[in-house]
């Protein structure tokens, strides 16, 4: 093994914005990553023992934490809508996205005027708070730091999303509702002292709540919290998000009614005939097309970041140059172009939204994309989630048009525009966001059609399926491999990087000194004693290892004439840095074939802090791995 390979340092946990430094190697009780301190109301301690030893206590938890989703889901939402209302003089309750007659002047500079208080906002409060660092969103928090968030942090974001989307930039509230409620959670979780399987859960419990208020689909944000923020389905974790979900959906629709995603009088309006199986090769073919443009997107979206970076506009005047170009687009396109696009969503399922032609709907998809792509670049705060189910309609209804030109056979399927405006939704969403079944539930409760829905589950797994074999990330997930981090996806991860060599070793290590005579040490070091020992060099740098019994076989085979310490060193530019994790070392111990590496840290100066053994490094890991299968399977610990 290498010496550079031994020594390369542990990625960076990204998060949003620019890459930030490792977390350091000794985390706060119950988790890893960014302190966040102890809880600002600690629940009483006979509470908090009901919520940790048991199941009834966390299902009661996460109602709670999706209640409180609601609310909060509910509030931006308003607050939000007040504010379009107010930049763009819009009728109380008329949604930005699907208005018509909107003062030129207004469309142009609203966008600007929003990002140039976005851009002072964050100037002024950077300079008054350190915060200037990411924040870390419900993925990145449960795939490293056990479900630890700061609250905070959270409301910060969850206030640039609701100035970014109130003043008609294109991006979506979703990412600003699941971190509120999920840094909710996890502050509720904290005051509990929950463990850190539990924590995790919880947070997916307020995510779950955030979508399902969101849509008004509690499968959707149950699935959504399993495949993107838990990263796995387990049956202990079924009941408390469900519960969540349902809760959060509730109380959302109690306090703000939102008209369903997708509403048709009859199942005419979807399909001519009834739905066979042959209707699922255009959902594949529709499927691969989404898939390519979910790629094309999220490459926008990271080009215009770097050409924005490569400008060198400075960041408080960055989100009111992209709010200008954002305003242009929808005064020369449409004010489809703005915000995240329910109204438009909507109006093109309706029958007034039936009369576009290919062209007109391939001018509104490349706006939408661009505009979304400016919008993230320049700074704005907000996600794709509903941008990627507008852009996925429009592609589904221009695939209806174009498919059967290209391939007359598809004119003899059943399926109307409407039909592949759900089935592209989906397929192009899944693309961008993840979470297959997340988008075929979405798809099953905003139609109510079996038969659709297992259109909607072909093609988004073709879709799926596709991203992950060429591309490899969902859009969080590439910005996360952007900022130097290697995470896929929310699976706990972070308990091996809390597995370092530095918490493993021993600290009891007696170098010797490399000009130390043979016969002096092994005087010092008889067979029998311990049979490894560190040597260093003049400098009290890591010179290498020296196996006692090879030494003293080494003496007698030369009879001890011209036999030094220097000859029967091992391993000298092959050591271990106390950063490195369980896995980097076996893998170092593999490369290296010893049983047994020495850690040093301080760069060049190769001090010597500590040994450490694979055998006890492999039975910690197989503990670990262990604790973690118990966890997943819902076993007690």
């Amino acid at each position: 093994m290498s010496q550079r390979s031994t020594r390369r340092r542990a990625p960076a946990a990204g998060a949003e914005a620019p890459a930030r430094p490792a977390p350091p190697a000794k985390a706060p009780r119950g988790g890893e990553g960014r302190r966040v301190g102890r809880a600002w109301i600690q629940a009483p301690e006979r509470l908090r023992a009901f919520v940790r030893r048991s199941e009834a206590g966390l299902v009661l938890l996460a109602a709670a934490t999706g209640c409180v989703s609601g609310l909060a889901v509910s509030g931006m939402s308003v607050v939000t809508q007040r504010l379009r209302e107010l930049l763009y003089r819009l009728p109380a309750g008329t949604r930005l996205s699907a208005s018509d007659g909107i003062d030129p002047l207004a469309l142009l500079l609203a966008p600007c005027l929003g990002g140039a208080a976005l851009g002072l906002l964050v100037l002024l409060v950077g300079r008054a708070r350190a915060m200037r660092r990411a924040a870390v969103d419900p993925i990145e928090a449960n795939a490293l730091h056990g479900g630890r968030m700061s609250l905070r942090d959270s409301l910060w974001v969850a206030l640039q999303n609701v100035i970014s989307n109130g003043s008609g930039a294109s991006v979506g509230l979703e990412a600003g509702y699941t971190q509120i409620c999920a840094g909710i959670s996890s502050r509720l979780g904290i005051s509990f002292e929950m463990r850190r399987a539990d924590l995790r859960t919880l947070v997916g419990c307020g995510a779950a709540a955030a979508i399902a208020a969101a849509f008004g689909a509690p499968l959707t944000g149950a699935f959504y919290a399993f495949e993107l923020i838990i990263g796995t389905y387990a049956i202990a974790t079924l009941t408390p998000v469900v519960v969540a979900a349902l809760c959060g959906s509730l109380v959302a629709q109690a306090l703000v009614p939102a008209e369903p995603l997708v509403a048709f009088d009859n199942m005419q309006a979807v399909v001519t005939s009834r739905v066979t199986s042959a209707e699922i090769l255009p959902s594949l073919a529709l499927g691969l097309a989404c898939a390519g443009l979910g790629i094309l997107i999220m490459r926008g979206v990271t080009l215009v970041e770097r050409l924005v970076q490569a400008s060198r506009i400075p960041q408080a005047a960055a989100p009111a140059l992209g709010g200008l170009c954002v305003g242009a687009l929808a005064l020369a396109a449409s004010p489809q172009v703005l915000s995240g696009g329910h109204g438009a969503l909507h109006q093109h399922f309706a029958d007034a939204g039936q009369g576009y032609d290919a062209g007109a709907l391939a001018i509104l998809f490349l706006a939408k994309a661009v505009a979304s792509a400016i919008s993230i670049g320049a700074g704005f705060r907000g996600g794709l989630f509903f941008a990627s189910l507008f852009l996925g309609a429009l592609a589904g209804k221009l695939f209806a048009i174009l498919a059967p030109m290209l391939v007359p056979p598809l004119a003899a399927f059943g399926l109307t525009p409407l039909a592949y405006a759900v089935i592209g939704m989906s397929a192009l969403a899944v693309a961008v966001i993840g979470g297959p079944l997340t988008m075929t539930f979405l798809a099953l409760e905003a139609t109510g059609s079996l038969p659709i829905t297992g259109l909607v589950l072909a093609a988004v797994l073709a879709s799926s399926l596709t991203v992950r074999k060429t591309f490899g990330y969902s859009f969080a997930t590439w910005r996360f491999h952007l900022r130097g981090e290697s995470i896929r996806s929310a699976h706990d991860v972070g308990w091996i990087r809390n597995l370092t060599v530095g918490r493993l070793m021993r600290r009891d290590v007696r170098p010797v000194a490399l000009d130390t005579p043979l016969a002096s040490f092994l005087r010092a070091h008889p067979i029998g004693s311990p049979s490894r020992v560190i040597v260093v060099d003049g400098a009290d740098r890591y010179a290498g290892i020296v196996l006692v019994p090879e030494a003293h076989a080494a003496l007698r085979d030369a009879d001890g004439r011209g036999v030094t310490l220097k000859d029967v060193l091992r391993h000298p530019d092959e050591f271990l840095t106390p950063e490195m994790n369980a896995k980097e070392a076996a893998a170092a111990f593999d490369a290296s074939e010893s049983e047994a590496l020495a850690v040093v840290e301080g760069g060049d100066r190769r001090r010597v802090i500590g040994l450490l053994t694979e055998s006890h490094t492999l039975k910690r890991y197989s503990d670990e791995l262990e604790r973690q299968r118990r966890t997943i399977a819902g076993e007690p610990g």
